[in-house]
């Protein structure tokens, strides 16, 4: 009896670990995803999210490679995806702008940054680019994604002369 109910503990306890392990996304799955590509032949190069809490704010950024033009022809064909260089939404929130106006200097993001206030991805010269805006709700539409108090978007990046593959969010 004893011998069945360990035999039975170990099953169920093994049975338990391959469904929870089933259900895990890798990176690539998650950049696929959320960028609407067949990224399942990039290797990561890293992956970062401070995503938690309660809200479940914060910023996830993961980079892959890739050996082959596979990706990049998919985001030829995808009308979601723009040559660079970025509209100057997308570079404000990206990277940010900096100026002088009535002799005040002033700094306008960079709205996807580590916690220093850096960039998350490189200043790319050849590639193109995606923008989701994941806040485009009722009282969100029509307003300029720069003009609100929070913020809720993808952002996709593709650097045609490296062949890498910058995929972020951000959620305040």
């Amino acid at each position: 009896m004893k011998r069945k109910f360990v035999a039975l503990m170990v099953v169920i306890v093994l049975s338990l670990t391959s469904l929870t392990a089933c259900g895990a996304k890798t990176p690539q799955d998650i950049v696929s995803e959320a960028l609407g590509l067949d990224a399942s032949g990039g290797s990561e190069v890293s992956a970062s999210d401070t995503h938690g809490g309660f809200h479940g704010d914060g910023t996830s950024c993961i980079v892959l490679t890739f050996q082959d033009d596979a990706v990049l022809e998919q985001i030829k064909a995808n009308a979601d995806w723009n040559s660079l260089p970025m509209d100057e939404t997308t570079q404000i929130l990206v990277y940010g702008i900096s100026g002088e106006e009535n002799h005040t200097a002033y700094q306008i993001g960079p709205y996807l940054s580590d916690s220093n206030g850096n960039p998350l991805v490189p200043e790319v010269k050849n590639g193109y680019y995606f923008l989701l805006d994941r806040q485009a709700e009722d009282d969100a539409a029509g307003k300029d994604i720069l003009e609100r108090n929070s913020f809720n978007f993808t952002f996709g990046l593709y650097d045609t002369d490296t062949n890498t593959l910058y995929c972020c969010e951000l959620d305040t």
